[in-house]
């Protein structure tokens, strides 16, 4: 890789580049063009050129990667070898993109715009801890001995679903990956991926690795290409069983985005083999911080909360509702600690933030904030961009934010903070829950009796109380409301990728002999 540094204003003085070394579609345990011809770009976000070109996806060549899933599942020793075994193969899996972790995080790095360092020590760590995790559930798939009436034997088995469709989102490009692949794996499935068209190199990747360590061809094939040509049609395919979004179709299809791809896809789903469906979509997490919080430790997370991956989370923070005994000195506070927050290169260790993904993304981020000037919030710091060059915005806090404003209930995507007062315990809770989302929340207290109380109140799939972003493979995450439904991690993530099958046998004395 190149060498290079960040200059003051957060724009690359030198890029590193990192070595790219696979573009094509991965389809049956090769690598091949796509059936068009056809490539797109990939662009770096610090400096908006071309990063690599890479073969594009279409109807042609999912029907292609289908069809080997398909045939893998049907024929192939993938779900029909031990769980064991399947779990040796994942865990060889994992062993290999840890070898890796370097090449892997420059990648996610140059293609998405991610914290380099973050990627070495939590992103590709991360993943191969939930890899590993899936990887010793594969021998643990059992059904039930059922207490059938009469003369009747019965008991169920659990079985692999089929052929799963995963259309996975460029924010988190490795985790979001093997959060989904890893269960459908493990349950004995064959995987149709198409990653992002923003960040698809990492996965192109990890197909390679996975052949290494000795999945079978077929079992994992990763299509790269557009959400409305790929992607549609992975969900309306008639041989996938299941989707799952960040995009999903086939028997099973698994999508994790957007909040309105999600109805798209929920109606591909319909209209083709009313395949089932995973979502996990969009999110307006509020953070909630009471009157005993440490306000040094409350400013500290919400920064996290907001500014981490550049805003570009579905969980992110960006709703902090402040109790009004602490709220003064925590406005100054948080304005103090986002100012220091540095952006630049995310090659760089000492930088804080790194660009916005895209152009698209980085005008999204930006308009927005010329919508929360315009609708009366008052801008405290930022909200401009941090660099002549590349997509970098400045960590961004607006106060005399009202619940009716495109800030406070639009998901931004972006490092915007919307930072309001409260009162009292129910009016807190009744602001945090005025949202059509409900993926994440944050709790700030001493109390432990309004912790619990606010729990239990909040309409969200994960509540955190004093700490933020803490994920663990074995416990689920997912989202009520319009945030989707489904859910990812645990031992109950497999079950979107199984389905249970109940066998009654005759006993000998029985009248049927």
């Amino acid at each position: 890789m190149a060498g290079g540094g960040c200059n003051g204003n957060g724009a690359a003085a030198g890029v590193v580049v990192p070595e790219i070394k696979f573009t094509k579609l991965f389809i049956n345990g090769e690598f091949v063009d796509a059936v068009s011809g056809k490539t797109f770009e990939t662009r770096d976000p610090r400096t908006g050129d071309v990063l690599a070109h890479v073969a594009e996806a279409d109807k042609a060549d999912v029907d292609l990667a289908v069809k080997a899933a398909r045939e893998a599942f049907e024929h192939g020793k993938w779900p029909r070898m031990s769980g064991y075994e399947r779990g040796r193969i994942l865990s060889r899996f994992a062993d290999l993109v840890d070898q890796h972790t370097e090449e892997l995080a420059a990648l996610d790095a140059a293609d998405a715009g991610k914290l380099l360092v973050v990627g070495k020590v939590v992103d590709v760590p991360s993943a191969t801890q939930m890899l590993r995790y899936y990887a010793g559930a594969a021998d643990k798939i059992h059904g039930d001995v059922l207490r059938v009436s009469g003369k009747y034997q019965g008991y169920t088995l659990r079985e692999p679903v089929g052929v799963a469709g995963v259309i996975i989102p460029w924010n988190f490009p490795t985790m979001m990956f093997f959060l989904k692949v890893s269960p459908a794996l493990a349950a004995g499935c064959a995987v149709v991926v198409k990653p992002a068209e923003q960040t698809p190199l990492s996965a192109l990747y990890y197909a390679h690795l996975a052949k290494l360590a000795g999945v079978p061809d077929g079992v994992i094939n990763v299509v790269p290409g557009f959400g409305h040509t790929a992607g549609a049609a992975i969900t309306s395919h008639m041989d996938v069983d299941t989707v799952y979004h960040p995009t999903q179709m086939v028997h099973q299809v698994a999508f994790t985005g957007s909040t309105e791809v999600g109805r798209l896809i929920m109606e591909s789903a319909a209209r083709s083999n009313l395949k089932s469906v995973s979502l996990e979509l969009g999110g307006k997490s509020p953070l909630i911080i009471f009157d005993d919080a440490d306000v040094d430790m409350a400013v500290n997370l919400s920064r996290l909360a907001i500014f981490f991956n550049k805003g570009e989370i579905c969980v992110a923070g960006s709703r902090v509702y402040v109790q009004e005994g602490i709220y003064d000195e925590f406005v100054k506070k948080a304005v103090e600690a986002a100012q220091s927050w540095k952006v630049g290169d995310p090659f760089d260790a000492a930088t804080n933030m790194g660009p916005q993904v895209d152009k698209e993304q980085f005008e999204k981020v930006l308009k927005y904030i010329e919508h929360g000037k315009s609708e009366g919030a008052t801008l405290l710091t930022g909200g401009k961009p941090a660099a002549d060059k590349g997509y970098y915005i400045e960590p961004t806090i607006f106060v005399d934010v009202t619940e009716d404003m495109k800030i406070a209930q639009e998901e931004i995507f972006g490092p915007v903070m919307s930072l309001m007062k409260f009162k009292t315990v129910d009016e807190a809770i009744e602001k945090a829950n005025c949202t059509r989302y409900g993926l994440a929340a944050g709790i700030v207290a001493k109390s432990l009796d309004v912790a619990n109380r606010v729990s239990r109140s909040v309409r969200a799939g994960t509540v955190w109380v004093n700490c933020y972003f803490v994920f663990d493979p074995d416990a689920p995450f997912g989202g009520f409301k319009m945030s989707g439904f489904g859910r990812d991690q645990g031992l109950a993530a497999m079950d979107k990728y199984l389905q249970v099958k109940s066998v009654i046998t005759a006993l000998p004395d029985s009248p049927w002999y």
